[in-house]
């Protein structure tokens, strides 16, 4: 139990349905639909399409989706990849030719076909309850009215605003300037896009005007992109990958996810006695930083669409994960994980909902970058995401970028299950950071008995290329000796991630609802 003389936020308890997200108005809808007699999925799906008008720098309906589901009666998890794929134009030789030798973040080289709106509506149609109309008629609502633009929205979409190029600056920009807390942001061309997809499926989106819209201003921005690219996307239905730690086992996204890296990390610290240490000292932030490194080294070299991942069972393998543990040095900083590790292998919205039936949906849902590619349609307004990013340029690389490939995404659902029963559904937003917020989670779940709405809100670091980030709820203590043991210590510009959980407590039968405090979101139950 927390401190109540201390800043903080309890957990939200509720036995007939759960919401946990990253806005208010969003968690909101999704407990109304419970409500009214529908199901998690439809109150997902409610949920994630409203967050794209309340936080469209995070996502919106020209970016990608990954879904983990949990069906009512049952402990089986159901893995729903709704990511878009390259245009079939799109040519790494090309690129290179052209003298680049990263994947652009800024053009429309970097825009993949949107894949969340066929997953929304295959997810409705094979698993909702109240139908699309119903799931959708929220955001149509709030597209019109508009919403108040919240605090932490309001500083990202501020941040972001050198980003916002051409017609994107019209849309997502007031009077020319990102809109201060308070203000209200509209967007009644989405709404009337949503009001086709309502009416008529994946049609609405994916052909006809709406499509011509999107094909003919990324042509104008110098994309190969093409109607039969839209009319060809199509999710897919998956089984996601799994790793014991300790007395739970953590589910995943397959790729061309990154989910397999949070197993990998979960794997690494597996041996090393976390519950010994600190949980906010420097020892168990140095592990963790070490253990990232290693494992997203390996991320980097295997995680590629599906059809071109080869080493997967290699990622998973204990064997993998104690070769490389062998490598980390307790009181030193590795210099350069990827030649160690050599001889081992030679921006988002996060969503959860449980309803009465207890079905569970871990639901993820992302343009990548703030506002994606900072591009967008020129007649609906729709904010082209950035996923081709995610592709390499290196030639023969298994994520070499390439015409109707999925790029390796950064953006995981997870759903945690204890002796064969899902006990909770879980994300944590931040791009890149997502598979070491997994593990931090997992492991302040674990090895330190915290509540998940504790774990949420204890402080997080994470090393990335610039250093290891090290947000201000750590002691100067701390970061000295993380300093000693040789790391480039950081403030990072903003909080690290963000994060959302929903606890099923099968003894009482109460949901309990963690919502992380880096957000403007909460945890609503009925």
């Amino acid at each position: 139990m927390r401190d109540f003389q201390q800043p903080g936020r309890s957990a939200v308890f509720a036995t007939n349905g759960m919401c946990a997200t990253s806005h208010p108005l969003a968690a909101k809808v999704a407990i109304q639909m419970l409500e009214a007699g529908g199901n998690a999925v439809d109150a997902a799906i409610a949920g994630a399409v409203l967050l794209g008008i309340c936080e469209p720098q995070m996502t919106g309906i020209g970016g990608d989706c990954f879904v983990l589901l949990k069906p009512a009666g049952e402990d089986r998890i159901v893995a729903l990849n709704g990511s878009g794929r390259a245009p079939a134009g799109l040519s790494a030789a090309t690129l290179r030719d052209r003298g680049l030798s990263a994947m652009p973040t800024d053009t429309a080289d970097a825009v993949t076909v949107p894949g969340a709106i066929d997953a929304f509506c295959r997810l409705s149609k094979d698993w909702g309850r109240a139908g699309l109309k119903a799931s959708l008629a929220p955001a149509i609502h709030y597209a019109e009215a508009g919403v108040p633009v919240a605090p932490r929205t309001a500083f990202d979409w501020a941040r972001a605003t050198d980003h916002l190029q051409g017609a994107a600056r019209s849309f997502y920009l007031l009077d020319g300037q990102a809109p201060r807390p308070g203000q209200v942001f509209r967007a009644p061309q989405q709404a009337e896009v949503l009001r086709r997809v309502a009416m008529d499926g994946p049609a609405g989106f994916y052909e006809g005007e709406v499509a011509e819209d999107m094909v003919a201003s990324l042509r104008a921005l110098g994309g190969t992109h093409t109607l039969e690219d839209f009319a060809a996307t199509a999710c897919d239905y998956t089984d996601p990958v799994s790793g014991p730690y300790k007395h739970v086992e953590l589910f995943e996204h397959p790729p061309n996810g990154q989910g397999a890296t949070a197993i990998l990390m979960a794997n690494i610290l597996s041996h090393f006695d976390l519950p010994s240490m600190d949980p906010l000292g420097a020892d168990r932030a140095h592990i963790e930083a070490e253990a990232t490194k290693l494992a997203y080294d390996a991320r980097n070299r295997f995680i590629a669409d599906a059809d071109h991942t080869t080493r997967l069972a290699h990622m998973l393998a204990p064997e993998t994960a104690a070769n490389l543990a062998a490598l980390i040095d307790p009181n030193r900083a590795m210099d350069n994980p990827a030649a160690l590790s050599e001889a081992v292998h030679r921006e988002t919205i996060y969503i959860t909902v449980v309803d009465r039936d207890r079905m569970a949906v871990s639901l993820i849902y992302s343009i990548f970058h703030s506002f994606g590619s900072g591009l967008a349609s020129e007649k609906f307004g729709i904010n082209f995401q950035n996923r081709g990013a995610g592709f390499s340029l290196q030639e023969g690389h298994a994520n070499e970028a390439g015409g109707g490939k999925r790029p390796m995404h950064t953006i995981i659902p997870a759903m945690l299950k204890r002796e064969g029963r899902v006990i909770m559904p879980f994300g944590v937003m931040g791009g890149p950071y997502q598979p070491n917020g997994h593990a931090r989670v997992l492991t302040n779940l674990v090895d330190y008995g915290m509540h998940p709405q504790a774990a949420l809100d204890a402080p997080r670091s994470f090393a990335d290329a610039a250093g290891l980030l090290v947000e201000r709820g750590y002691t100067d203590a701390v970061r000295a000796a993380l300093a000693d043991k040789g790391h480039k210590v950081l403030e990072p510009d903003s909080a690290i991630g963000g994060a959302q959980a929903i606890l099923i407590d099968e003894e009482t039968g109460v949901l309990q609802g963690a919502s992380d405090p880096r957000k403007d979101g909460c945890a609503l139950g009925y």
